[in-house]
């Protein structure tokens, strides 16, 4: 029994205060070489900690004392390599198998023991494996919003839902539903303050919308709240922004066709270079008179109280100041304008 542990490489990583043994073991099968690398998360990125060897028979063990849920990452050492995510416990003893199927860069974990988060994740990388490989990646969303809303009371459900983070408010449902899942039992990891954070600056039809208060080009305040009594489209967006640039002619358009009947339009740009937000309203033609911008960039006051994290981004609110919709472009834009003026 003791060759047999000695056998196994075992990794200490650093002890944290208050904190509890857990272990992971496990198995690799099908690796181009005998090397792991171990990683953790510091300061938003993955920092290698350990290179370690396997033995004879592709396995490895991780042991650390940890005081809260902390996620400890597995890769090989070639550059852009899959990972496993490892999400580790006090106390747990997590038992992992894992192929490694290089054809579509996939760690797929085929059995887990010990953890319903790693549980989950062998879900996970299973639905990924089994649908790259039908040719069916247009599926992947819709079958990882599945998987996650069946287990929103899982800790790895609120990492696991980062694949949606770029289209948050899509998945608003989703985020919302992990997170009143979660916010009890782990109130302070910061996967769920996360969520909580921006479920928070998400404004949802019927809401009142923040008031934004900045300067135009020609240093004049502006505010959203003078147009109070008017149908406004709060429109984010950057003269850098292509597909901004490419819609604006359809929102001229619009503005040209429901201005008179009481639409009006304040454009909040995520500019940082003051004459090229002058040069891009001038040559678009956007002549409406409510431009502002505090040229930070992406850290626009206006965007950060929007919870903006992409561009072109819109929100449309009604006469009283109410959200109707959020990222209305194009047709839909045009529908809902529509319906708004011809009731």
């Amino acid at each position: 029994m003791m060759k047999k542990l000695i056998a196994l490489l075992t990794v200490l990583l650093p002890l944290a205060a208050g904190a509890q043994n857990s272990t992971v073991k496990c198995t690799f099968n099908g690796l181009p070489d005998n090397k792991i690398v171990v990683g953790e998360a510091r300061g938003g990125r993955v920092v290698p900690v350990d290179t370690v060897t396997l033995d004879a028979k592709g396995r490895m063990r991780v042991e650390r004392a940890v005081a809260d849920p902390t996620m400890v990452f597995l890769t090989l050492p070639q550059a852009n390599s899959p990972m496993v995510h490892v999400l580790l416990l006090p106390r747990e003893n997590i038992t992992l198998e894992v192929d490694y199927m290089p054809a579509i860069n996939l760690l797929n974990v085929t059995s887990a023991k010990g953890s319903d988060n790693m549980v989950l994740y062998k879900e996970y990388t299973n639905l990924i494996s089994n649908l790259v490989l039908d040719q069916h990646t247009d599926r992947v969303a819709e079958e990882m919003e599945k998987l996650l809303m069946a287990h929103p009371d899982v800790l790895m459900s609120a990492f696991l839902a980062t694949f949606f983070d770029q289209q948050f408010e899509q998945y608003v449902t989703l985020f919302k539903t992990i997170r009143d899942s979660l916010i009890t039992k782990w109130p302070d990891h910061e996967l769920v303050k996360h969520i909580d954070g921006r479920l928070r600056s998400v404004l949802l039809p019927g809401m009142e919308a923040p008031d934004i208060v900045m300067n135009d080009p020609n240093g004049k305040e502006r505010k959203l709240s003078d147009l109070r009594g008017k149908v406004v489209l709060i429109d984010f967006w950057a003269s850098w922004c292509r597909p901004c640039r490419m819609e604006n002619p359809n929102v001229v358009r619009l503005y040209g066709k429901y201005h008179d009947k009481g639409f009006e339009i304040f454009s909040v740009s995520l500019d940082k270079d003051y004459n090229s937000w002058v040069k891009a309203i001038e040559t678009d033609n956007l002549s409406w008179p409510n431009h502002v911008s505090d040229l930070k960039y992406w850290s626009s006051a206006a965007g950060r109280l929007y919870g903006i994290s992409s561009i072109p981004s819109t929100v449309l609110v009604d006469r009283e100041g109410k959200v109707v919709a959020r990222n209305l472009r194009g047709r839909e834009l045009e529908n809902k304008l529509e319906e708004i003026f011809n009731q």
